[in-house]
C-alpha cells in the first residue's frame, strides 16, 4: 500500500516529491497516458493488494487510488450530450414507430 501511494504521488502530484530525481520524468510519462489507460493502472494498482488481504484497512487504504481510476474512467466516457440532440433522437425514433405502426395497420386493412 506505501508503494500504490508513493506510485500515486509521483503520477498527480510530483511537487510534493520534489526531491526526488525522476519524479518529473514519471510524472511526464504519466500525463502521455489516456484517460482509460490511466482508470485501469490506478483500478488494477488498487485492486491488487486488496486481493492479497481482504481488510477494512487494506480495502480503505485502496479506496483513494480506486477512485481516481473511476474518475479517470469517468472523463474517458466523456462529456454528456446537449439536450437538443436527445430530443432530436427521440423525436426520430417516435416517427419512425408511427411509421412502422402505420404501415402494420395498413398491412392488415388489406
Amino acid at each position: 500500500m506505501l508503494l500504490n501511494a508513493f506510485v500515486l504521488f509521483l503520477c498527480e502530484a510530483p511537487f510534493c516529491c520534489q526531491f526526488i530525481e525522476f519524479a518529473n520524468a514519471v510524472s511526464a510519462r504519466a500525463d502521455k497516458l489516456r484517460a482509460w489507460q490511466k482508470a485501469a493502472f490506478y483500478c488494477g494498482m488498487a485492486v491488487f493488494p486488496v486481493m492479497l488481504s481482504l481488510t477494512l484497512t487494506t480495502l480503505f487504504g485502496n479506496a483513494i487510488a480506486f477512485a481516481t481510476g473511476v474518475l479517470y474512467g469517468l472523463s474517458a466516457l466523456g462529456k454528456k450530450g446537449d439536450a437538443i440532440s436527445y430530443a432530436r433522437i427521440h423525436q426520430q425514433q417516435k416517427q419512425m414507430d408511427e411509421e412502422k405502426l402505420t404501415g402494420c395497420l395498413e398491412g392488415q386493412a388489406l
